[in-house]
């Protein structure tokens, strides 16, 4: 357990680091003020390359596919934006953007804010009410934030398969190496979680699908905080994923639900007729609150946890001291560790809730 914790001080202090470096090459570049928002967005949205160490165009990155559908299929590297041709153009309020052209293949379209955009007949972007008004192709990307989902992905299979290896080799015996790791965390979703909230006759085909969605949210949420690659990608912090797992709990709750489920919902039991017209409403708007509060959630939680951190290393550079880094370092440090604790705990929230629903779905009517 102490091996453990160092292990989590070591990674939360190497992320740290890796903040500052790039913090502190972004300030040597420019040599103006230094613009907190800016630094802390560019850690914290997706990209078409995955940002490793130094500055944004001249350090070390590595340059993921782009892939548009425009009139066919057009695959290349995001290499041609990054180091495409910067252009400026003013909209017609007067304000200044600038946006990469595209060099060889990308030729024809334009990066702004992380969105690709087909040029006009002149080859340029023309702005209204500060948005482009460019068209948009169809943006297939394997971005940052897609790559760390298939990394997660991957070790999910290669933990869950090594440890169905061990037992299907072993039979029922002591857990030794990975799996007595894991098997904790299975019964703790087995028993504790879907057992205690699903009807007993029923639980057990739900628990592969917790499993999965407690493992999926807690490695990922891990990924962010302890990247394999500097800047790690910030997966869980995406409210689009967060909306497709709730859109998958709310799925599985509605495709598992049965009469008595719905009769509370427009028959609920003990309550007058005369509300029946206010309450009906009220149950239905519940039916999507709910998912919608998972998605919220764990978006929220793991996006301040990494806006926290990331403000706290920006104190050093706003106020240009090395000093102040014994302040904001050890916070930072701190709030880092315990944004350890935040990703398992969102986890355990994540699939809890979902078994409530699921149970709730499933209840039979009682007597």
């Amino acid at each position: 357990m102490i091996g453990f914790k160092i292990v989590k001080a070591l990674a939360s202090f190497i992320f740290i680091i890796f903040v500052s470096l790039n913090a502190q090459a972004s300030v040597e570049k420019h040599e103006e003020e230094f613009n907190v928002s800016e630094m802390i967005m560019h850690h914290v949205k997706d990209a078409h390359e995955w940002h490793l160490w130094g500055d944004e165009h001249e350090g070390k990155s590595i340059y993921l596919p782009v892939i548009l559908s425009d009139n066919g299929f057009k695959i290349f590297s995001s290499y041609n934006f990054y180091h495409g041709k910067e252009e400026e153009v003013k909209d017609s309020k007067g304000n200044s953007y600038h946006y990469y052209k595209g060099l060889g293949p990308a030729d024809g379209y334009a990066l702004f804010h992380e969105k690709v955009y087909k040029l006009n007949e002149n080859g340029q972007l023309s702005f209204k009410d500060d948005h482009p008004e460019n068209t948009k192709p169809l943006d297939l990307s394997i971005t940052k934030n897609v790559l760390s989902l298939f990394i997660g992905a991957l070790l999910i299979l290669v933990l869950m398969l090594s440890m169905a290896r061990f037992y299907k080799k072993n039979g029922p015996v002591a857990p030794k190496g990975i799996a007595k790791f894991l098997e904790p965390f299975v019964i703790l979703i087995r028993d504790d979680i879907a057992k205690e909230n699903i009807d007993h006759h029923k639980y057990h085909k739900y628990v592969p699908y917790l499993l999965t969605i407690f493992f999926f949210v807690w490695i990922n949420n891990l990924l962010g905080l302890i990247p394999i690659f500097p800047g790690g990608a910030n997966l869980t912090g995406n409210i689009t994923v967060t909306f497709f797992l709730a859109l998958c709990t709310l799925l599985v709750t509605l495709l598992s639900s049965n009469k008595n489920y719905w009769k509370h919902i427009f028959a609920t039991p003990g309550v007058p007729i005369a509300l029946m017209p206010i309450m009906i409403p009220i149950e239905i708007v519940g039916i999507f609150t709910k998912p919608f509060a998972l998605m919220i959630r764990l978006f929220a939680n793991m996006t301040a946890g990494h806006i926290i951190i990331l403000a706290l290393i920006s104190i050093i550079f706003i106020n240009k001291s090395a000093a102040w880094g014994a302040l904001s370092v050890p916070m930072a440090l701190f709030i880092s560790c315990l944004e350890m604790l935040v990703a398992v705990l969102q986890a355990y929230l994540f699939a809890l809730l979902s078994a409530l629903f699921i149970g709730a779905a499933v209840e039979e009517a009682h007597h």
